[in-house]
């Protein structure tokens, strides 16, 4: 396995870490165990954290993957895409904000958005590992040019 795939392997990987220990932080604090779910929800956070880092990383220097399958299947591809980075941005930003109440301990707050942020995260999760079959194992695309050569025109 090279880099080209190691990567999108790992920072997938960190996404479906990341949704399991939200969903085990969820039945923790269902148990009333708030001091393991404060931990396994930090880890959960820092999981998703070390995936956008792998992510923008590798964006920034290797690239993306071009869809590799037809072109009929393109426009449905594009359209799931933009899906999965929607909710992705919104999960991050919901993410943030109950972090944020938790660490205030506005508890009531934190509990509402929890559940919210906590759905639309294992839903993130599926359409991004959805995402990585598609480009990797169905229909493997080409490299692109990595965002810094693009930037300085090399």
């Amino acid at each position: 396995m090279d880099l080209y795939m190691l990567m999108p392997t790992v920072s997938t990987s960190f996404i479906v870490i990341s949704a399991i220990l939200v969903a085990i932080g969820w039945v923790l604090i269902i148990q009333g165990k708030r001091d393991a779910h404060k931990k396994v929800m930090i880890s959960g956070a820092i999981a998703a954290l070390l995936f956008f880092i792998i992510y923008v990383s590798r964006t920034a220097f290797v690239g993306n993957t071009s869809w590799g399958g037809s072109d009929e299947m393109k426009v449905y591809y594009q359209i799931f895409l933009i899906f999965h980075i929607t909710l992705a941005t919104i999960a991050a930003v919901f993410g943030i904000t109950t972090l944020v109440l938790a660490f205030k301990e506005k508890f009531s707050k934190h509990r509402k958005w929890g559940r919210v942020t906590a759905t639309i995260w294992f839903v993130t999760a599926i359409t991004g590992v959805a995402v990585y079959v598609l480009l990797y194992i169905l229909y493997p695309g080409g490299h692109t040019k990595p965002v810094w050569e693009v930037i300085l025109g090399a």
